[in-house]
């Protein structure tokens, strides 16, 4: 042990240029002298001398309040100088509705919900219609679907809230761009305080070399969105086709009118199940058209002819057709109608709607007994789904319109075609093949929905619609 009274070794050094204490070493990093100045005497000094005879807690102006003006500056804690777009950078819409003609339940446990009462089973689960080629549990041969997302309407309210707005866009911004903060805007379309339709447009879109406008608009986080939401959302490129179009194109049955017509006469004769079968299977695309039309056709051999008269009683124009083709008109539109069904019904509801043209299916008729032969007229082509394409080709050319600037409008599989060739395809109500395949597709309760789509405002289709325009 070293003894206490010997000296204590000096420290290492770097000769002159460090002294023998660490205190010593370390005065660089003090301030070379001591502050003394208050904030004040600091702020006072800089002052200019007009100003330094004011208080500093004081203010130098007194607004009168009956005077002060707007600046037009506006103040954000985001740079938007940083995030100018380049002139022409494409933009997408989105018009959002909200489903409130079928609101989801979240609750479904007899404990939670106020609709159940203790004692009560649990539903079977099921599969969403449109999402398997079955909705029967029982010919799932796999384990059942994984549980649907949570409905959030219930707690945000039924209409699109803005926590649905920024859950929307925050879904956008995900997928593949290459990322890039977006531009967005919005507008409430039929009214500003629990809208159920909201206009959201956002650019740029998504990098085309990843993800296709096609693939956006059947993207499985935009169809979460609208499970979770209870909402749909059709997605258009921005332009002034988009606002400004021309031609409208509409099947007839289950579109314009919300029957089938030719179930409707095999109702007459007693033959309406074997019929029905035959046209819910073709219009689910799972038979050919013009097969099964003839095969159907032939059921109703021997009706009287003028089964179509007693039919105009009978049928239901759908909620909404006459506001929308009365507000198309007003706003210059050519209107068809193109339907797998029959010629004598196509022109009646022709008149009842002010539709320009109306092609459909020719029946033979037996003129000495003016009874129905269960065959088609051979001089007239089927209005199947590529005679619609074809007529709605036509019609836009004999009109001088681009088919940039058509709308077309369907529910079955034989409308497929001249939905996707138009320039916005709708399956309005369709089922559950064209709902999946079609371009984009509405539910709503009335066809005005489809003003909507062309970027009008609830107070544009009453200036439409109204009998004094």
């Amino acid at each position: 042990m070293a003894d206490s009274n010997s000296p204590r070794p000096t420290r290492p050094s770097l000769g002159e240029m460090r002294s023998p204490s660490f205190i010593q070493d370390h005065q660089q990093y003090k301030p070379p002298h001591q502050v003394s100045q208050n904030i004040g005497e600091v702020l006072g000094s800089h002052l200019d001398e007009s100003m330094s005879t004011l208080a500093l807690n004081s203010n130098p102006i007194s607004p009168d309040p009956e005077k002060v003006t707007d600046s037009g500056i506006i103040h954000s804690i985001f740079n938007h100088q940083s995030n100018l777009l380049p002139s022409g950078t494409p933009r997408v819409v989105a018009t959002i509705f909200y489903k409130s003609s079928s609101p989801i339940h979240p609750h479904f446990h007899p404990d939670v919900s106020p609709n159940l009462v203790p004692g009560d089973k649990l539903p079977s689960p099921d599969i969403p219609e449109g999402s398997a080629p079955t909705v029967d549990m029982d010919k799932i041969p796999r384990e059942p679907p994984a549980p649907e997302p949570e409905p959030l309407d219930h707690l945000y309210g039924p209409f699109v809230s803005q926590m649905c707005l920024t859950n929307f866009l925050q879904i956008i911004e995900t997928l593949p761009t290459p990322y890039r903060r977006m531009n967005t805007s919005h507008r409430c379309l039929d009214r500003n305080e629990q809208p159920r339709v909201v206009e959201v447009t956002f650019s740029p879109p998504p990098n085309p070399e990843y993800l296709s406008f096609a693939d956006l608009r059947k993207h499985e986080s935009i169809w979460r969105f609208e499970r979770e939401w209870n909402v749909e959302v059709v997605l258009q490129m921005e332009g002034v086709f988009r606002r400004h179009k021309r031609l409208a194109v509409f099947d007839m049955d289950s579109t314009l009118i919300q029957n089938e017509v030719i179930d409707e006469i095999a109702r007459e004769i007693g033959v309406e199940k074997e019929v029905s079968e035959i046209t819910d299977r073709a219009m689910n695309g799972e038979l050919d058209f013009a097969a099964s039309l003839k095969e159907r056709v032939a059921l109703l051999k021997g009706v009287p002819a003028n089964v179509f008269e007693k039919l105009k009683g009978v049928l239901t124009i759908s909620p909404g057709a006459r506001e929308l083709c009365l507000a198309l008109k007003a706003l210059g539109y050519k209107i068809a109608v193109l339907s797998g069904g029959f010629q004598p019904l196509a022109d009646w509801l022709a008149g009842e709607l002010g539709i320009d043209y109306a092609v459909a299916n020719h029946l033979e008729i037996d003129e000495t007994s003016q009874t129905l032969t269960g065959r088609l007229v051979d001089s007239y082509p089927i209005i199947d789904a590529t005679q619609k394409c074809a007529l709605l080709q036509k019609i836009a050319a004999d009109n001088n319109i681009p088919i940039s600037q058509t709308i077309a409008v369907g529910d079955g599989a034989n409308d497929l075609l001249m939905l996707h060739a138009a320039g916005l395809g709708v399956a309005w109500r369709a089922k559950t093949k064209v709902q999946l395949e079609a371009p984009t597709r509405i539910n709503g309760e009335s066809m005005v929905d489809l003003l909507y789509l062309l970027g009008l405002d609830h107070e544009d289709v009453l200036d439409l619609t109204s009998k004094t325009n």
